[in-house]
This record gives structure tokens, C-alpha cells and sequence, in this order.
């Protein structure tokens, strides 16, 4: 039997999004803090939403390349239970606050996963996101996931390009502890679709007794 995949849904952006994904059985949503994405939210929008949201659900709060500074004053104001980082931080600045954080690597050609993952031995886990020289993350692209090592020192969370319509094949090849899913579940950038959500997590609650 395959074990259950947890779901993170990403770029939430308003409450009835995040209550969308909450009823249909996300463990966690994540929150962009990175002006440049078209799911930007502000700390102020960001507290108004994790305030609201019922117990067992992960907050969790991206960063790209941000100062020590606003990544603190994000943690104090909102209600954030994990990071996410998906710039060039190192292990030590990530490990710097005082909450749990997991890295976002960039997967491109033949790279070594393995090795990278490496440097970040004090992260909860590594996320696997597609390559974009020009986006940190949000590509909605998938990438070879056949090149993904059987073992990696930290649990493997997907991401990249996922939708209801290859979520199980993605399950069945990577065989990952949690999937992230953005641009699969929305109507528009920024804006999600509960019919997709429910969609999504209709696909990989299918996958248990596959």
C-alpha cells in the first residue's frame, strides 16, 4: 500500500483560497513573501489569514534572498510554523531563526542532487522544484524526475508543473514524503480554483490503495 503523500498548496492569497484547500485536505499552505511573484502577499494580509485558520495546519512562509530582518519580522507578525527558502541561502543563514526550515533546490541537466542536498544538513527537508534562469520557483514546468535518487539525507518534497492529471504518476516515480502544488490549482496567478484543489487532492488520496 502506498503510504499518504502530504500536499502543501502554495501562493495562498485570500482566506476563501486557503479555507478551499484546508476543506479539501491540505496539510499545509504556504505563504509567497517575495514581492516579485504574482502571489506576493503582505504581512499584514498574510496575519489576517493564519489568525483564522483552524488547528493541524501548517503555515508555511517563502523567502527568496530576503533580508534577516524581514524574514524576522514576517515570523513575529504572522502565524509561520516552517520556512521555505528558494534563493541562494546558505545552511547557516537559513538555520539563523527560530523556526524549522526546509531549502528549495533548482533541478537542471544531470546535476548531482545528492551532493546539493548536502549543504543543507539541517534542513527539514529538500524541495525539488524545476529550472528557470529566470524564476526562483513557480515555473510550471516538471522536470525529469527519474533523475531523483532513491535516498537523499532529508525527506524529498516535489514540486514543479503538478496538476491532478500527473500527480499520480509523479507520486509513483519519486515515491516523495509531500507534494507542493501552485500554478496546478489556480484560475488565474495568484488566484486559486477549489474545483482544481479538490481535484489535486482527490488524485493523490487515490494513490493509497493503488
Amino acid at each position: 500500500m502506498q503510504k499518504r503523500v502530504r500536499v502543501k498548496i502554495c501562493g495562498i492569497t485570500t482566506f476563501n483560497d486557503a479555507i478551499d484547500a484546508v476543506e479539501a485536505g491540505a496539510d499545509a499552505l504556504g505563504f509567497v513573501f517575495y514581492e516579485k511573484s504574482p502571489r506576493a502577499i503582505s504581512i499584514e494580509q498574510a496575519a489576517a489569514i493564519t489568525q483564522k485558520l483552524p488547528p493541524f495546519i501548517t503555515s508555511v512562509a517563502l523567502f527568496v534572498d530576503a533580508s534577516e530582518s524581514y524574514v524576522e519580522q514576517v515570523c513575529q507578525a504572522v502565524d509561520i510554523d516552517l520556512l521555505q527558502f528558494h534563493g541562494q541561502e546558505d545552511d547557516k543563514y537559513c538555520s539563523h531563526f527560530s523556526l524549522p526550515y526546509y531549502k528549495a533546490i533548482q533541478v537542471h541537466g544531470n546535476m548531482d542532487i545528492y551532493a546539493a542536498s548536502r549543504h543543507y544538513l539541517n534542513a527539514r527537508a529538500i524541495l525539488l522544484d524545476s529550472y528557470d534562469k529566470n524564476l526562483p520557483g513557480g515555473t510550471g514546468k516538471s522536470f525529469n524526475w527519474d533523475i531523483i535518487p532513491d535516498v537523499l539525507p532529508q525527506p524529498i518534497i516535489l514540486a514543479g508543473g503538478l496538476h491532478s492529471g500527473n500527480i499520480a504518476q509523479a507520486i509513483d516515480t519519486v515515491n516523495p514524503y509531500a507534494v507542493d502544488v501552485s500554478g496546478g490549482v489556480e484560475r488565474h496567478k495568484g488566484v486559486k480554483d477549489g474545483k482544481k484543489i479538490r481535484q489535486f487532492m482527490d488524485a493523490v488520496l487515490q494513490t493509497i490503495n493503488a
